[in-house]
């Protein structure tokens, strides 16, 4: 994979994971905070790493198309 190529597959996780992280927090993060750190990011990773492979990077991809007009 080219340079160009990884830091736009780099650019469009961080666009997905960082919103995500963040609006899980706010929707679980106080009842998170009694678990001991492990817990808390297990049941992160094992929520958003899904999300993101079947779900959030494929939609990022398809509104990307759509808006920039290419058919795949």
């Amino acid at each position: 994979m080219k340079a160009k190529a990884k830091l736009v597959a780099s650019l469009k996780i961080w666009a997905v994971i960082y919103p995500s992280i963040t609006l899980f927090l706010f929707l679980f993060g106080q009842h998170l905070s009694a678990l001991p750190l492990y817990q808390r990011t297990f049941i992160l990773t094992i929520a958003l790493v899904p999300w993101m492979m079947f779900i959030g990077v494929p939609l990022l991809d398809f509104l990307i198309k759509q808006l920039s007009g290419k058919a795949a």
